[in-house]
């Protein structure tokens, strides 16, 4: 089941860019040293998302309705908190959305069709509520502690379920690595149009720098059909541990290799020789992220976020290496933070990389918003 979940965006969760102007310099490597709050979050085994674990914990559909109740309740408390002035406010009709999820992903499916769980509008009476038992993947007392921290502490949801819908893959997710959001899903569509237009790009060896849960690459993959490969790298060690996760669980460990590593120092073995180069770096500028959605700016690893002053300094950096990492024919594509951004970087390709590149241009997201460029070596 896919999930009709639609996360802000980061372009729409951020203040309103200010006008700058793209550096001509050629791009120095934007720093990524781990800072101490990755070093923090070092892990060697990702989290299990509550929808794969087993269902090792019972409760009382009496207890299950009480805490259901509470949570709704909670859930619609948040209008009467809030004011219509406040941008940054919880929604009450998407966190009962949520709910429903939470309760689909926390119980097993063999629980699923009782009216209780479903609708939510039968109470359990006497003796049933008692002696029906409910089995679930969470306890009840962490079912409580998971629904505060979504609505008080404004959790993500998919950081208190561990994972992302995303295209049709169920990603796992957690603290540390960014959640993808479907304007990305738009990476893997343009992908697959030049892989439709020229069997070369099927054959060759791409690569997804940044690749955080590993969506894109494992998207890529998929394209590829068996053909081909992928190669992954981040600078987290959490991001790692996760995106290799997640390529085991979908049977891609011959096509997608996870790297650690700063943007191209792992790829240096294939410098020259990627079909394609894919990646969604961070992109917001350092003065935007205390404006962030909540969610976003509390609780996402501002290493996947903050792209320096003016938000552009991994992109610059990509640009750069994509015209030494490339083969002749190969094919980009990056996502911006918007308009803005995008002219720019285009800017900087057609003048100070005129040499190197091709058909340069901005394709829009589902808004209708230039967020993507994409080119090809010449």
């Amino acid at each position: 089941m896919i999930r009709s979940f639609r996360f802000t965006s980061l372009l729409s969760a951020a203040k309103p860019l200010r006008s700058f102007a793209c550096s001509s310099s050629p791009a120095i490597e934007p720093p990524q040293c781990s800072s101490s709050s990755s070093i923090s979050l070092r892990i060697t085994h990702p989290k299990t998302p509550l929808f794969l674990r087993a269902p090792s914990h019972a409760a009382p559909l009496s207890e299950v309705w009480k805490w259901h109740g509470w949570a709704k309740d909670l859930a619609s408390s948040v209008d009467d908190n809030s004011s219509p002035e406040d941008e940054d406010s919880l929604d009450s009709i998407l966190l009962l959305r949520e709910l429903k999820w939470l309760i689909e992903d926390s119980i097993e499916a063999s629980d699923h069709h009782h009216p209780v769980i479903i609708t939510g509008t039968e109470t359990p009476r006497g003796d049933d509520g008692e002696k029906k038992s409910v089995k679930l993947r969470a306890s009840l007392e962490e079912l409580y502690d998971l629904w505060r921290q979504r609505i008080e502490k404004r959790r993500p949801f998919q950081y208190v379920v561990g994972c992302e819908h995303w295209r049709d893959l169920v990603l796992c997710v957690e603290e540390g690595v960014l959640i993808p959001r479907p304007e990305t899903e738009l990476v893997v569509d343009m992908v697959e149009e030049v892989v439709r237009g020229d069997e070369w790009f099927k054959r060759g060896v791409w690569a997804d720098l940044g690749t955080g849960s590993g969506a894109i690459a494992i998207g890529v993959a998929r394209v590829l059909g068996g053909c081909g490969r992928v190669i992954a790298t981040d600078l987290s060690h959490v991001a790692i541990a996760v995106a290799g996760n997640n390529v085991r669980r979908y049977g891609l460990e011959g096509m997608v290799e996870v790297r650690e590593g700063s943007w191209f120092e792992p790829l240096k073995d294939v410098e020259g020789k990627l079909v394609g180069l894919v990646s969604n770096p961070p992109y917001i500028p350092s003065d935007d992220i205390p404006g962030l959605q909540a969610e976003v700016g509390r609780h996402e690893p501002r290493l996947a976020l903050d792209g320096g002053v003016d938000g552009t300094d991994s992109l610059l950096h990509l640009c750069d290496g994509a015209s030494r990492m490339l083969t002749s024919g190969g094919f980009f594509a990056f996502e911006t933070n918007g308009e803005k951004q995008s002219k720019m970087i285009v800017d900087y390709m057609t003048s100070n990389l005129k040499d190197s590149f091709s058909g340069v241009k901005i394709v829009s997201d589902f808004a209708g918003i230039g967020r993507f460029v994409t080119g090809f070596r010449l």
